[in-house]
């Protein structure tokens, strides 16, 4: 007779951590270009129209700052939180069907894509001098363009929602 080992649910490791920052933060470095360009047009102020590869440098950077990013946010969350409790029981409740239908993490998508949008703009900010092209934007813009942005997050939340129903992840078992 085979004894039924119950495996206790970790939290995520650092390749978790950085492969879902990095996943999360290119869809809306990406929106969040679109959104700053927008933010410009309809403020008639500032100036953002970077070129496609000042746009790819810029993301090179990008990518240091998610990588970073998701470091420091792994440390808090664990000094906050040891074990990740809360983080595996929402977890377990998603897979036994209790969790949201349709807008999967909605309210941390509105904020990520938020956040995101204002992680961009710093990083185009900051990053706009030493390669040598110029961004100028102020603070109107960046939160209108925060506040566009906010589509992209309510759409990916959704397309994660239509997913785990296509995929069945949630679905009551039994």
């Amino acid at each position: 007779m085979a004894a039924t080992t119950q495996k206790t649910p970790k939290p995520p490791g650092v390749v978790i951590w950085v492969l879902v920052t990095l996943l999360w933060g290119t869809v809306f470095y990406w929106t969040s270009i679109f959104m700053l360009q927008l933010a410009v047009y309809q403020l008639q102020e500032g100036s953002f129209n970077p070129s496609g590869s000042e746009q790819g440098m810029v993301y090179a950077v990008q990518v240091g700052v998610l990588i970073l990013f998701a470091l420091v946010a792994m440390m808090v969350k664990n000094g906050l939180e040891p074990g990740g409790q809360k983080q595996i029981a929402r977890w377990q409740n998603i897979s036994e069907g209790k969790g949201e239908k349709i807008f999967i993490s909605f309210a941390g998508s509105l904020a990520t894509s938020f956040f995101f949008t204002a992680l961009t703009a710093v990083t185009f900010l900051g990053s706009s001098a030493f390669l040598g092209f110029v961004v100028d934007l102020t603070v109107p813009v960046v939160l209108l363009a925060a506040l566009f942005n906010i589509a992209a997050g309510i759409t990916a939340s959704l397309i994660v929602g239509l997913v785990f129903l296509i995929a069945q992840v949630g679905r009551k078992k039994g």
